[in-house]
């Protein structure tokens, strides 16, 4: 039995920060694919509070939320440091991490799925967000300085995840002549072996993304 466990599902990126922080940290883990339209006995009692992914078990204790577990695995195996070690770069950085899930994901999903002139308002918010991102990573290669940090695996949605909301929005919102260090950053971010190695298949996450948009408009399609 391995003393790590990790429930979650490939297509998910809360999922993808944690098997990249414990690849980065290499840490060895048993992954167990969970199916969120029948989710395990294990899930719901090791998160009986959300019942969603990701959940890490650890000793058979489970840590869940993806910042927090982001944070315990950083604690817990001390080499190959995420977080800053000057305390208010640490803040900052959980700072901008709350920002991406909270304002940068949160708007993203928006536009993808509004419709007609609201989805020309949803794009422009969701933009304003990015705008911020690209300010933040001007002149540096990672958010974490010269290696890739806890900041850098929160915004590492937008390497894969962002593009399938793309492709199933009809839209674009990273363009490259708009946030030219963000898309720089990505790049760069994709080419890190623990990274590229754990990159789902973008069909997938495609799939992923266009099930949960057409079940949101069944169920306002049934009201």
């Amino acid at each position: 039995m391995s003393e790590v466990k990790l429930l979650g599902t490939q297509s998910s990126f809360p999922c993808a920060r944690i098997i990249w922080a414990l690849k980065l940290k290499e840490v060895e883990y048993e992954f167990i694919e969970e199916d969120l339209f029948n989710k395990s006995p294990l899930l719901l009692k090791m998160n009986p509070v959300y019942k969603k992914v990701p959940v890490l078990i650890h000793s058979d204790k489970p840590v869940v939320e993806s910042l927090v577990i982001l944070e315990y695995i950083d604690e817990t195996w001390k080499h190959n440091p995420l977080l800053p070690e000057d305390p208010y770069e640490r803040a900052m950085a959980r700072f901008w991490a709350k920002f991406v899930d909270e304002k940068c994901v949160l708007s993203a999903w928006e536009a993808v799925k509004s419709e007609g002139e609201n989805k020309k308002k949803a794009i422009e918010t969701a933009q304003e967000m990015f705008e911020h991102l690209e300010k933040q990573i001007a002149g540096k290669k990672y958010f974490g300085g010269e290696k890739i940090g806890y900041l850098d695996l929160v915004i590492g949605w937008t390497s894969l995840w962002l593009n399938a909301m793309e492709e199933v929005g009809g839209m674009k919102l990273l363009v490259p002549e708009k946030f030219p260090s963000l898309s720089e950053w990505t790049q760069n971010f994709i080419r890190v072996p623990a990274i590229q190695d754990s990159l789902p298949p973008l069909e997938n996450v495609v799939n992923y993304f266009q099930v949960g948009l057409d079940y949101l408009r069944s169920l306002s399609a049934n009201k």
